[in-house]
């Protein structure tokens, strides 16, 4: 019998908290794993290696990989050295442990941002290094960049100066992006149309079902919306798709709904139908506009409880899974 293969498109926390619930789906499902990462960061050890060294940002690609590790001791060892950040040397702390310095250079630095750069380097190409990675951890499953070329995100945000709420102005850059207090009009990429990569439109192409959530909205998730390549892949898959809806409001999405969230897909991609939309029954509130919303999307609302219960606004990955198995398992 032939997996179920899913594409998870994210970036950081979002992505990885759905990654490890689709892990704790197996072995009641069997699952063929793809996620398919945005590239746009811009702050911290990637924002550094981009300016410093170009090519992708690998931050929001580590997280997915070390997501997806394997359970044997030495690939979750291999993990945690993914994850390990250099402290400032001496103890000097200070700027040097997020922003570096030039005395030291490796500090804020993650080891596995800089093994994935050290790797596109030796082999010429990113989906290469990153499918060579996977096979460092372990991966149970493939970890795919939504373009081959780093892209740019610019939101038109209302309020971005708190001196003046009623001002429209560009705010340039994934990190000013996600802490903008404004409210974001609109949201592009630079450049405008980046080609998609050709593996990521194979894998959506041949799908089962596609996964949008949870994560930062604008910077994580409707990016890949707006790959035209990767657009027109999720327009015309045969795959069956799922949103997963956050639990709270970020920063750049202060002031929007549940229902908003789902409004805003069908704003970047008209044309995008979806067949269930999952939201933690305590996070939603009254459903009814989540229902309604979800509706106009051709979708069918699933609650669940998701969330971590020691009351922060964060998806347990065991629940999440337990609640995506009755999904992804049911058949057409």
């Amino acid at each position: 019998m032939t997996p179920t293969r899913v594409v998870a498109f994210g970036g950081g926390h979002g992505l990885s908290a759905s990654l490890r619930a689709l892990r704790h789906c197996v072995p009641g499902l069997d699952l063929d794993i793809t996620a398919v990462v945005t590239v746009g960061d811009d702050g911290g050890s990637s924002g550094r290696l981009r300016a410093e060294r170009g090519g992708l940002p690998p931050g929001d690609l580590r997280q997915a990989l070390v997501a997806l590790a394997g359970d044997h001791p030495a690939t979750r060892r291999s993990a945690a050295l993914f994850q390990h950040r250099f402290a400032a040397a001496g103890g000097s702390g200070g700027a040097a442990g997020v922003g570096g310095g030039a005395a030291d250079p490796l500090a804020g630095h993650a080891v596995g941002n800089l093994l994935l750069h050290g790797l596109t380097e030796l082999l010429g190409d990113p989906v290469v290094a990153l499918d060579h990675a996977g096979a460092m951890l372990g991966a149970v499953g493939r970890v795919l960049p939504m373009s081959r070329q780093p892209v740019g995100i610019e939101a038109r945000v209302r309020g971005a100066d708190p001196d003046r709420p009623d001002e429209v102005r560009t705010v340039r850059g994934q990190h000013q992006v996600a802490v903008t207090s404004g409210t974001v009009e609109s949201l592009r990429l630079t450049p405008a149309a980046p080609a998609a990569c050709a593996e990521a439109v194979t894998a959506v192409a041949t799908a089962d079902w596609l996964i949008f959530g949870p994560g930062s909205w604008y910077t994580s998730v409707l990016p890949h919306l707006l790959v035209p390549g990767l657009a027109e892949a999720i327009v015309s898959s045969p795959a069956r798709r799922l949103v997963t809806l956050n639990l709270v409001a970020e920063k750049e999405t202060s002031g929007l709904s549940l229902p908003d969230h789902l409004d805003t897909l069908r704003r970047y991609l008209p044309e995008l139908k979806v067949d269930m939309v999952l939201a933690d029954s305590k996070a939603v509130g009254d459903p009814v506009a989540v229902e309604r919303a979800a509706e106009s999307l051709g979708a069918r609302l699933v609650l669940a409880p998701v969330a971590v219960t020691d009351g922060t606004p964060r998806h347990d990955p065991a629940a999440l899974g337990a609640a995506l198995v009755p999904v992804l398992g049911a058949d057409r």
